[in-house]
């Protein structure tokens, strides 16, 4: 069986994009990181995240269950485990920040996978975790037949404050960055979404990701 990160995110059907820069730098913003401070990025897949959180200054490790042959991880520390259902291979009380983006939904019971962020998180640590948005991503969800659990904004929230992680706070995310420059533009985001689900993948970036949304949760242990 072929490896399903070379696969799926192979660089001339996923090219490199300065997206995963702006989206850290972002995070970075939002959650108030700092500088020095130590994360994992948890189903860290070809490491693009790694590599921009690292250029921000974070001490970076990474986790997945597969190993990626992508350059990017030559210089990072990347260990290999069942995320599912097996400890996570790190000590207790490691990291400031664990981050996992579209990883969640591959799982389909989360109990270990937040338990674990749990137990690796510093006390007052932060996790950060985003997934596909089910309700504006119902009709594609399962275009990628690894997808077994979808969520909802107050399912992910639920989930966070019932594994014990306050200051629980989850919302719907553009991943359209001149929305986050300029959030008035939301309404034109707001009127593409009147036209329902989304049923398939649009060329134009604006009007696909004005309507696939994802979801964005974060807490404290």
């Amino acid at each position: 069986m072929s490896n399903y990160i070379d696969v799926i995110y192979d660089e001339n059907i996923r090219p490199y994009t300065k997206y995963p820069f702006q989206l850290c730098r972002r995070l970075f913003q939002r959650f108030n990181i700092r500088k020095r401070e130590k994360l994992l990025d948890v189903g860290c897949g070809r490491g693009d995240f790694l590599k921009e959180f690292k250029g921000l200054g974070l001490e970076v490790f990474g986790l997945d269950h597969q190993e990626s042959h992508s350059e990017i991880l030559k210089n990072i520390e990347v260990r290999y485990s069942n995320i599912e259902n097996s400890p996570f291979p790190f000590n207790s009380e490691m990291f400031d920040i664990v981050f996992s983006k579209s990883v969640i939904e591959h799982l389909r019971n989360p109990e270990n996978f937040i338990k674990e962020i749990y137990r690796v998180l510093k006390p007052g640590g932060k996790i950060i975790i985003m997934t596909p948005d089910w309700q504006s991503q119902r009709c594609i969800f399962y275009d990628d037949y690894t997808h077994v659990h979808p969520y909802t904004n107050m399912g992910i929230e639920n989930l966070l404050r019932i594994y014990n992680f306050k200051e629980v706070k989850s919302e719907i995310f553009y991943q359209l960055p001149v929305l986050w420059k300029y959030p008035w533009l939301k309404m034109f985001s707001k009127f593409l979404q009147l036209f329902g689900p989304v049923k398939k993948i649009h060329k134009n970036k604006f009007i696909r990701w004005s309507r696939e949304l994802m979801i964005l949760g974060g807490g404290r242990k």
